[in-house]
């Protein structure tokens, strides 16, 4: 098989956005995060098909079919892998590589990135807390910021210095400096010699869904330019693929997320008590972005600054996000205020006071219309049909009829003027925007039923054992919590994992979050056959960051470790859901008895 590079899989996913390329095969109709449809794959009359943007998968309850896009491809168009691969990269206007292409000598720069970036960190935390960073913990403090915020976020402050990091990296950790270049942690200066990039600013980590650190920002302290300076792209980080705090965000109980122009509007939101706030990288608001944050929800709030520049950056992110077919919100901060100012102006009652904004938001229609009726005089016959016109132009971009007829009906009314009219001057405007054509029909349908067993899977009588359940649930959680992987891997080593696709599935999981690389389904899915990305995906189905913790995580964990050291395989024995549940409070119980008093 082609040894197809990380780099291309990756943007291969992103232009293939499953909830897209499915709808193209099955019509899908939103049930809170997951879309679903009639099963492409077997006759049914209720839907059982089910896609999940979170994990980029999907799955049928009705005949266990299910895997990544890849994986819907190849069963629906009859392709082997590479072909599917090849299917997509034509779809999305990419070309294939070639044999050659893939250099396991970038995986290993991408791994040497990660660590020199988690050393800067810990050096850039340790500096904020020495007497040398004490003005830059004031000026945190001075932001209203806590100490737990701190260190929550993991900040930290560059000493005023030419190569304090760079000196600590080489001769202490042992980087070479090539490798901190490629970093962007270290620069030649025009002498020659080697330099940090980051002195005397406010450090924000960038954290990746996968817990690396893979990038910076730097905030001046005082008014000099840029004020802020952001790690540029290297082999490990692209700004238009990440967005700030998302790695904690996603595991909001909220079904809307909070998008803002900076780290401190993100980090003071969040300690207002609104955890799921993000940001961009110190760039606009790309369509990659747009398509990551629709894998986490629908409902996207713009709370960006109420200046020029911020009003200019709402319009485009506006366009990008209808785009991707997310519901948009905009958030207006009274008096001219940016989030920050407005949480700290407020004191004690922040929460209130931006609880009360929140739910005050317009839709980002109500945000463009009341912005464009500033720009016209509309107590004149000529300023009013002339701002209707603009406003038939925003009405005409709504591909839901039934919001363009309420918002017709509103104007009209509101104006005076004939509904009749004013319909016709909006579809006038539809019929000559040359509208894209919908994606070509397909002749048929293919359907192909899965019939072979999972014989690892299970027992005689095809129930999981507890310690199989428990695996099943760990890695799940894994999925999608990569960040916790080697908190698990210390515990839990992979052979302790019964045989078969769990312990493949653990071993896959854990060896790529260790050696910096990229762990979500659609990553690894390549690695295994259609009938195990079924089961996979079966397993992803249960998902529900209410139930998947870090407490149950730890629980699940004990659990194997239990069945591992007390019972043989063949001793296993054979547990529903409820056993296990039942089975980890009596492991509780036992831990409890066994710590000191």
């Amino acid at each position: 098989m082609l040894a197809l590079p990380e780099e291309f899989l990756h943007e291969l996913r992103n232009r293939n956005e499953i909830t897209s390329v499915v709808s193209g095969y099955v019509s899908l109709k939103r049930r809170g995060r997951t879309q679903v449809g009639l099963c492409p794959f077997h006759n049914e009359d209720t839907p059982s098909f089910t896609v999940y943007p979170d994990s980029e998968s999907f799955y049928c309850f009705g005949c266990q079919v299910g895997g990544d896009v890849i994986n819907f491809i190849r069963r629906i168009e009859n392709l082997d892998y590479i072909d599917a691969v090849r299917f997509l990269a034509q779809r999305a206007g990419m070309d294939m590589p070639n044999d050659d292409t893939y250099d396991s000598s970038m995986r290993q720069l991408r791994m040497r990135i990660y660590e020199a970036n988690r050393e800067a960190a810990r050096f850039f935390y340790a500096k904020l807390n020495s007497p040398e960073g004490k003005k830059g913990l004031d000026y945190l403090h001075s932001r209203n910021l806590s100490d737990k915020t701190i260190t929550k976020f993991g900040l930290g402050f560059a000493p005023d210095s030419w190569s304090a990091l760079t000196d600590y990296l080489i001769n202490d950790k042992g980087f070479k400096p090539s490798e901190l270049v490629e970093a962007n942690l270290s620069m030649q200066s025009k002498k020659g010699s080697l330099i940090d990039r980051f002195r005397n600013r406010v450090m924000f980590p960038i954290i990746d869904l996968r817990g690396n650190v893979v990038a910076f920002g730097g905030r001046i302290m005082t008014d000099e330019k840029p004020k802020y300076l952001n790690t540029s792209d290297t082999p490990a980080f692209k700004k238009s693929y990440n967005l700030f705090a998302l790695n904690k965000a996603k595991n909001s109980k909220s079904d809307k997320l909070i998008l803002c122009e900076g780290y401190m509007d993100v980090i003071a939101i969040h300690q207002a008590g609104f955890d799921y706030a993000i940001a961009t990288l110190g760039t606009a608001l790309t369509p990659e972005q747009a398509r990551i944050i629709k894998r986490y929800t629908n409902n996207v709030i713009l709370c960006y600054d109420a200046d020029e520049a911020g009003q200019k950056a709402t319009s485009r992110a506006i366009e990008i996000l209808r785009h991707e077919g997310l519901d948009i919100k905009v958030l207006t901060i009274p008096e001219g205020k940016d989030p920050d100012e407005f949480i700290r102006k407020h004191g004690e009652n922040g929460y209130v006071r931006f609880k009360m904004l929140i739910e005050g938001t317009g839709t980002d229609v109500d945000y463009r219309l009341q912005k464009l009726r500033a720009g016209f005089d509309i107590t004149t016959t000529d300023g009013k049909a002339k701002y209707m016109t603009a406003c038939a132009r925003v009405i005409a971009e709504l591909y839901n009829p039934v919001e363009r007829d309420l918002y017709e009906s509103r104007l009209s009314e509101e104006f005076d003027v004939t509904k009749t009219e004013f319909k016709r001057l909006v579809e006038m405007i539809i019929s000559g925007n040359n509208r894209r054509a919908k994606g070509k029909e397909f002749d048929k349908i293919k359907k192909q039923l899965v019939t072979q067993s999972d014989n690892d899977r299970t027992q005689k009588n095809g129930r999981l054992t507890r310690a199989q359940k428990a695996e099943e649930f760990l890695i799940t959680y894994l999925f999608h919590n990569p960040d916790m992987v080697r908190t698990v891997y210390e515990r839990l080593k992979p052979h302790k994992i019964s045989e078969g696709l769990n312990r493949r599935l653990y071993e896959t999981i854990t060896q790529r979050v260790l050696d910096g690389q990229p762990s979500g389904y659609g990553d690894i899915a390549g690695e295994f056959t259609l009938e195990e990305n079924s089961r996979i995906a079966s397993m992803l189905s249960g998902y529900s960051p209410e139930l998947y913790t870090p407490e149950v995580c730890r629980d699940y964990v004990d659990v194997i470790l239990n069945e591992y050291d007390v019972v043989s395989p063949a001793q296993l024995s054979e547990q529903s859901n409820e056993d296990v549940q039942a089975y980890i409070e009596s492991v509780r119980k036992q831990k409890m008895k066994k710590k000191p008093q």
